[in-house]
């Protein structure tokens, strides 16, 4: 009791208090009953960290994977498996920041900082969210593609559709979200696994492949590619997604209440993450595996991948499953990105739109480039605007990072809650590893 008296002043430490939680319609719904078993808890909280895990394995995660494993063999490996480790640090660090506070990302950004701070970084926040929409709308359009012969230019715009499936979806209630993203990631996970058997991988040279080498850094090409699956991994959107999602459960407000929920959310979205590395360690290993092994280096673009996937395992089904399961990427992903920009949109400036006004108004946004790119220039630099979507991601997030970090490390702000120094320590190293990277890119692109 004393503990919780003694942290409600520290609340007050904000600058501003917030008004209504983002996700109005899903806020506290799904009951955590006090009598439940630890493992019935625990099933309560299962649900977000999937959501999340869906940012982790989207079309643009096929593209930078692809890329790097057909062009360095499993040497890359090591990166997917650091920021999959990057990913569940800063996952665990939005659902303490939102259990603690009861604010998402964005209000907390709102709330602490003066609007010429908190304005450019919800513009920051809504071009990473563009960003990801662009490789949903390309990886989509080419899942349309490669099943039903549908040109890419009519995929990209049948693409603005897909506002139906969230609007019926939401009239199911949140748990049906939830079991719909687990599903389609259970059909992904099926499709690579007989892929990944077909192919037969050198495991040895796997395991090699999660051992760091220097050549990641000093190589141009590579370092491109590797800060590719860094952005295309370790997501902005899934940081603001994460802090507003988690607050569906109605977990209560004492401190032994949130610390049980704290625990039981990290479990789900460690869980949930791990389950996406095998993700995109299976897209990595299948092009190494088949594309750098018979010499086949350059294959970036999704479409070029289904083509050759055939005759390098010698079985028809492989492009079927590939395109399969590249389609339920794009429908997770679509689902997830609509919620992430509602929650950037309603946490930082207050506005509050129609969910189907807000998803259309990002969808035309990325719709744009992906038809002007497809017309132009064909499929062949769709992969490459797909691994530059995933590095302008990279860029971005810093941007969401450093806030994070702050926040949960200031017991004013977090009271009971607060982050262990260690923890604070790894977030902010990871926060310095990315801003390295990123200088270290734009310095070699300057300066060749």
């Amino acid at each position: 009791m004393t503990t919780e008296v003694a942290t409600e002043p520290k609340q007050a430490s904000w600058t501003r208090q917030r008004g209504e939680p983002s996700l109005l319609d899903v806020f506290r719904s799904i009951p955590v009953a006090a009598s439940n078993t630890p493992w019935r808890k625990f099933l309560t909280f299962v649900g977000p960290g999937y959501l999340v895990a869906v940012g982790y394995m989207d079309p643009g995660n096929w593209a930078t994977s692809l890329a790097g494993g057909a062009q360095f063999g499993y040497t890359l490996l090591v990166v997917a498996l650091v920021s999959n480790i990057m990913a569940i640090i800063l996952q665990s660090l939005c659902a303490r920041l939102a259990i603690a506070t009861g604010r998402d990302l964005a209000q907390a950004c709102r709330d602490a900082y003066p609007r010429w701070a908190s304005w450019p970084l919800w513009l920051l926040a809504e071009l990473a969210i563009c960003a990801t929409d662009l490789a949903e709308v390309i990886g989509t359009a080419i899942g349309l593609n490669l099943l039903f012969g549908i040109p890419l230019e009519i995929g990209v715009m049948i693409t603005a559709l897909d506002v139906f499936v969230i609007l019926w979806l939401q009239t199911k209630g949140f748990r049906k979200i939830e079991a719909f993203i687990i599903t389609l990631t259970g059909v992904i996970a099926l499709c690579f696994a007989i892929q990944i058997a077909l192919a037969s991988p050198d495991w040895g040279q796997v395991i090699r492949g999660f051992a760091p080498t220097t050549d990641i850094v000093t190589n141009p090409n590579m370092l491109f590619i590797a800060l590719g699956i860094i952005g295309a991994t370790v997501m902005p959107h899934n940081l603001y997604l994460h802090s507003g999602i988690v607050q569906t459960r109605a977990y209560g407000e004492s401190v032994p209440e949130k610390r049980e929920a704290l625990k039981y959310a990290t479990i789900d979205s460690t869980v949930a993450l791990m389950f996406a590395l095998t993700i995109n360690a299976a897209i990595l290993i299948l092009a190494a595996a088949t594309f750098h092994k018979t010499g086949q280096t350059d294959v970036a673009e999704l479409g070029r991948a289904h083509e050759l996937l055939a005759p390098l395992l010698g079985a028809s089904i492989a492009p079927s499953l590939f395109a399969i399961a590249l389609l339920c990427c794009g429908l997770n992903s679509t689902v997830t990105a609509t919620m992430a920009g509602q929650i950037v949109m309603e946490g930082f400036i207050d506005l509050k739109l129609a969910a189907w006004l807000r998803r259309l108004v990002t969808r035309l946004v990325a719709i744009i480039p992906a038809i002007v790119v497809t017309l132009i220039y064909g499929e062949s630099q769709t992969g490459k605007l797909l691994i530059l979507s995933q590095v302008i991601l990279s860029f971005q997030l810093p941007f969401a990072i450093v806030p994070l970090v702050m926040f949960t490390a200031s017991r004013g702000k977090m009271g009971a809650l607060v982050a262990p120094r260690w923890l604070t320590i790894s977030a902010a190293i990871i926060a310095a590893i990315i801003i390295a990277l990123n200088a270290k890119l734009l310095y070699d692109t300057a300066f060749g």
